[in-house]
């Protein structure tokens, strides 16, 4: 893909208990602007309202928010996904990710997105946010941990988040890219995120100290873990 993608495995403004983050600030920092556009994408959640509400509060005053609400969710209702082409930042909630892969399909966000962030719309997301960017995820959108291979594929491989912030998440990843029923990929803590541009990862970033994230491959029929370097955010 062309572009930037700042994947997190957990954290942001709706996992702070006053809604700041060091990861949000570098997404807004990312965008080289004072007063970027920041459009929240909730379909993974059903466009919960009290979600949405969250991240307007989060972004007040330092970005100018919008909420893109597939299903007309009220004061925002139902607008042209075109209008992901106009953002400077294009946050994705967590939630389900079959749901919001169905959905957006029928919508047509996968071309917005892909042409958006070709012409410098940065990409985001956090949980199912963080896995639709990649070709396939670990997910509980089903019910049990299980694994997901029609994810949009903008980045190569797979994705885990929550990885070290749940239970079940790491033997489940390992053992669904050991046997080939995910490809290699990523794993991310809660708190921490990966940035890429052009399909390439640039940095692992986290706003806690001692979060991690890992590069997950097969080796001798085994899944084996390469931790990556993870900077502090300040």
């Amino acid at each position: 893909m062309i572009g930037t993608v700042l994947s997190l495995g957990g954290g942001g403004f709706s996992m702070s208990d006053d809604g700041s983050s060091a990861i949000d600030d570098l997404l807004l920092d990312l965008t080289g602007k004072d007063d970027p556009k920041v459009c929240f994408v909730p379909t993974a959640s059903g466009d919960a309202d009290a979600y949405s509400q969250a991240f307007e509060a989060a972004f007040a005053g330092r970005a100018t928010t919008s909420v893109l609400s597939l299903f007309g969710h009220q004061p925002w209702g139902y607008q042209d996904p075109s209008v992901l082409l106009e953002q400077d930042v294009v946050y994705v909630g967590g939630g389900s990710t079959a749901n919001l892969l169905a959905l957006w399909r029928l919508h047509g966000l996968p071309d917005i997105l892909r042409e958006a962030a070709a012409d410098g719309t940065v990409l985001a997301g956090i949980s199912a946010g963080m896995n639709c960017w990649y070709e396939a995820s670990s997910t509980d959108s089903f019910g049990p941990l299980a694994p997901l291979t029609d994810g949009l594929g903008l980045l190569a491989g797979s994705a885990c988040p929550h990885y070290l912030g749940e239970p079940e998440r790491r033997d489940a990843y390992l053992g669904w890219v050991a046997s080939g029923a995910l490809p290699a990929g990523y794993a991310v803590d809660d708190h921490a995120a990966l940035l890429f541009r052009d399909g390439q990862l640039v940095e692992a970033v986290c706003e806690q100290p001692g979060r991690q994230a890992f590069r997950v491959e097969t080796s001798g029929g085994a899944a084996t873990e390469t931790p990556l370097d993870v900077r502090l955010l300040p």
